[in-house]
């Protein structure tokens, strides 16, 4: 069986309720971050737009070992029903991929969130 790269969710990752995605590290854009809905599947379907797409830790860098999103991993595995992603993951350990903390349900909620104050 395969490892991931990276097992543990960061500290900063937006996936995690209590993460401003404002406060991201390493020069956050909400431009960058609304372009990743590209990578959420509709669940249930096998298709989601473009297949190669994968949400990325922010604490990546530039290499050929580029580690996903826990946080985005593990939502796409369970309550984003990622039918692609699964059979790609089938070859892999994932017992030791761990989450910190309550997740958001849905990709919008990563957002920051708008100001409300008019």
């Amino acid at each position: 069986m395969k490892r991931l790269w990276r097992e543990n969710q960061c500290e900063k990752c937006p996936w995690k309720k209590n993460t401003d995605p404002n406060r991201i590290p390493n020069g956050y854009s909400q431009k960058k971050h609304k372009a990743l809905s590209r990578t959420i599947a509709e669940p249930g379907t096998l298709h989601r737009g473009n297949e190669s797409s994968a949400m990325a830790c922010h604490e990546s860098v530039a290499s050929d070992k580029e580690p996903y999103c826990i946080g985005w991993l593990m939502h796409q595995l369970g309550p984003g029903n990622n039918l692609m992603l699964r059979l790609k993951m089938r070859n892999y350990d994932l017992t030791r991929v761990s989450l910190d903390g309550e997740q958001h349900e849905e990709f919008k909620d990563t957002l920051p969130k708008e100001n409300t104050n008019e």
